[in-house]
């Protein structure tokens, strides 16, 4: 699992909007990702739900939010509309940046591999210098002390 000081591992995803997404675009910028378990799950929408309501703060503060998943486009982009989240969800289905920050687990079905919730922030220089890692899928993350962090 990639820890704060490492260089973030770099990605390409397709957004729901179909829109490809690469990190390395960002650097410049601080960047939140947000790995999430599973679209239309309790926890994972209130928590997409959460930070789309923390986004005036991430604007204030120009930091760019990314959620990431295992589930195709087409479940990312139906959850956008239902939960009008207006930041983009990365479609993750080979699990090339999950398994990159190292945070692959057994989720619900057996052999079914989806990302630990889990948060980084990536400075500007492309360095993580932010990570919370859940326990266990049903923990939320400190939404203020994320905040916080992209303040500095």
């Amino acid at each position: 699992m990639v820890s704060v000081g490492d260089t973030a591992p770099d990605f390409t995803l397709m957004a729901n909007d179909r829109n490809m997404v690469t990190l390395s675009d960002s650097i410049g910028n601080k960047v939140v990702l947000v790995f999430y378990p599973a679209a239309f799950t309790g926890v994972c929408t209130t928590e997409m739900c959460t930070f789309r309501d923390f986004m005036a703060d991430f604007e204030n503060v120009e930091a760019e939010v990314l959620g990431i998943s295992a589930d195709s486009i087409f479940s990312n982009n139906e959850f956008s509309k239902t939960n009008s989240i207006g930041f983009p969800l990365l479609s993750d289905v080979n699990r090339s940046a999950i398994n990159s920050y190292g945070i692959g687990i057994d989720f619900v079905m057996p052999g079914y591999i989806a990302a630990q919730r889990s948060v980084f922030v990536i400075n500007e220089d492309g360095k993580i210098g932010y990570r919370w890692v859940a326990e266990n899928p049903g923990i939320e993350p400190n939404y203020q002390e994320i905040i916080d962090f992209c303040k500095r």
